[in-house]
């Protein structure tokens, strides 16, 4: 529907009292009719005090989020806020509803009285039941002036961004790391050094601290004994998010969940667990070169970088990375999120982990996909045979695949991976 242009038109109630009145006038001077003059005196008058307190200025409304970035389920209010509106007596506001957004009141329909309380614009409810990022507000707006005379509009309301940040899901891991190398952190390290873990009791040297004399032993053998601890470290976790393929059909936060939906909500449970942790997370989009990769870090901001960075996620992308020239810290865990439908994944996995990292494969292939007709089904069911025998080849070649279960999903992987890398390996001369 195109918008009519912004000026203050004769509303139909104005046009109706002045047509009613006229035509009531001159029935009643040619009919001879004073009875007809009384029943048009209300009407006359409704359009003559109209049509001289026609409003000068010119209303405009913008919209403004008091939160400009939620979780998902979560909601925040917009203020709309009308200006210029000298002259007008009632606003009207149309909202547009996006998909996975919810409104309150839930039409989308709010109405101010610009000569009370209201006078400032009207308050919204605005929520969001999916990740991503996406417009709210727009639609349009109306002002009436008095006595429902003029009518401004409707006019385009200008909308706003709103980022709906993952909301992610329930995720613990006890698991020690693999490779932590840093030198502050909480996993326990191979050398001694200052940390919170005992490794051993040994008589005392030049340079210890005497906070570290163990008194039970030195009263015993008669000599100064100190506990020696090993030292802590970080560990470096890269999350890689495949979102060349999308597989089933998003319900929002309580419902269903794409493909996509637990990866990216999967690795916002894995970064806000590490990063909580002390050790550094850095994210990677696979089949995308937007958004930008973000670096190791560690801290709060840094967790609110890599949750914009997936809110900005989009399905369908098909810019080929080249996964050989990434920059990946040395002793990096690389975390694959993808349900494993395309050779992209495939050819990222295979590369990441011949150049000697660990490498763990999170299927994140949602259990039931509703299929339309029995073609399709039957064509799914091949894909999946063809899918199976690919993980196959991927556990036989190393890379663990888990499916994501929530808490404890890599937990018995992370262990398995710290004993692969405390045994020896053997390598060519």
């Amino acid at each position: 529907m195109s918008l009519a242009p912004p000026v203050w038109r004769p509303t139909q109630a104005l046009l109706r009292a002045g047509v009613a009145s006229a035509v009531a006038a001159l029935a009643a001077v040619v009919l001879g009719r004073p009875d007809l003059l009384v029943l048009a005196a209300p009407l006359l008058l409704h359009a003559s005090v109209a049509a001289v307190r026609r409003p000068a200025g010119r209303p405009t409304a913008r919209m403004r989020l008091e939160h400009p970035a939620i979780r998902e389920g979560e909601a925040t209010r917009a203020h709309v806020v009308v200006e210029d509106v000298a002259g007008g007596e009632t606003f009207v506001l149309a909202q547009s509803r996006p998909q996975w957004t919810v409104t309150d009141p839930a039409s989308g329909v709010a109405t101010a009285d610009l000569t009370g309380a209201d006078r400032g614009g009207v308050v919204l409810g605005v929520g969001s039941q999916r990740w991503g990022r996406r417009r709210v507000g727009g639609g349009s707006f109306a002002v009436t002036s008095a006595w429902a005379g003029y009518r401004w509009g409707p006019s385009t309301l200008p909308d706003a961004w709103l980022t709906t940040l993952p909301l992610p899901g329930s995720f613990d891991s006890r698991a020690p790391a693999p490779h932590p190398l840093g030198v502050v952190g909480r996993h326990p390290a191979r050398r001694p050094g200052e940390g919170t873990e005992l490794h051993s009791v040994r008589p005392f040297a030049a340079g210890d601290r005497l906070r570290r004399v163990r008194w039970p032993v030195s009263l015993r053998t008669g000599t100064l004994h100190v506990t020696s601890t090993v030292a802590e470290q970080d560990s470096s976790v890269l999350l890689l998010v495949d979102n060349g393929v999308q597989v089933g059909t998003s319900g929002g936060i309580g419902g269903a969940s794409t493909s996509l939906d637990t990866a990216v909500r999967a690795a916002g449970a894995v970064a806000e667990h590490t990063l909580r942790r002390g050790d550094r997370v850095a994210l990677r989009v696979l089949a995308s070169s937007r958004p930008a990769p973000v670096p190791p870090g560690t801290g709060n901001r840094h967790l609110r970088r890599v949750l914009d960075t997936l809110a900005a996620v989009t399905p369908g992308r098909t810019d080929s990375p080249v996964p050989a020239s990434w920059q990946v810290p040395a002793g990096a865990v690389v975390l694959v999120f993808t349900p494993m439908l395309s050779d992209l994944a495939l050819a990222a996995t295979s590369t990441l982990a011949r150049r000697g990292l660990s490498v763990v494969v999170v299927d994140t292939l949602p259990d039931d996909v509703p299929l339309d007709d029995e073609r399709s089904r039957l064509a799914w069911r091949l894909r999946l045979v063809e899918r199976r025998g690919l993980l196959l080849r991927l556990t036989r070649a190393g890379i663990p695949v888990v499916p994501w279960s929530g808490p404890g999903t890599l937990d018995e992987v992370l262990r398995r991976l710290a004993r692969r890398s405390s045994m020896p390996r053997l390598v060519r001369r």
